[in-house]
């Protein structure tokens, strides 16, 4: 995949899941990165994550799959071993997960609707984005 924009990022769960099941910026954002106008950085962590989450929504949303989506993000995305982080980051820990990658990765953006995640926006040089300001300043 050629990527278009020198850009490296982490979509929360939230905003991957959104891409998949709904409309609106979080589909916009996907279908841009699908295209390769930039880079997923993920870890296994948050594929996990992913998967566990896609699959309970799914239950609810028959006629939505799931899994070409991930398959893609499996295949195409970057892989990274998430740093250790020396002491949490976020209000609620589950989401620290995203600023590991994001060090790990070297990513300066996480795209997130998730208050813990975007209180702590601009740690360690990582902004957290709201899918729409993504989309406004980098696919508009």
């Amino acid at each position: 995949m050629r990527i278009v924009l020198d850009l490296k990022v982490v979509m929360d769960t939230n905003v991957f899941i959104s891409g998949v099941f709904f409309s609106g910026p979080p589909y916009q954002i996907l279908n841009a990165w699908q295209s390769g106008m930039f880079e997923l950085a993920v870890s296994r962590e948050i594929l996990n994550e992913y998967r566990r989450v896609g699959e309970i929504l799914a239950e609810g949303h028959g006629n939505v799959d799931l899994n070409p989506t991930l398959n893609f993000v499996i295949k195409h995305a970057k892989v990274y071993r998430p740093v250790r982080l020396k002491e949490p980051v976020c209000k609620d820990p589950e989401d620290d997960k995203f600023f590991a990658c994001a060090l790990a990765s070297k990513s300066t953006i996480i795209i997130s609707g998730d208050k813990h995640l975007l209180d702590v926006s601009g740690y360690a040089g990582i902004e957290v984005l709201k899918p729409r300001q993504f989309v406004d300043r980098y696919l508009a």
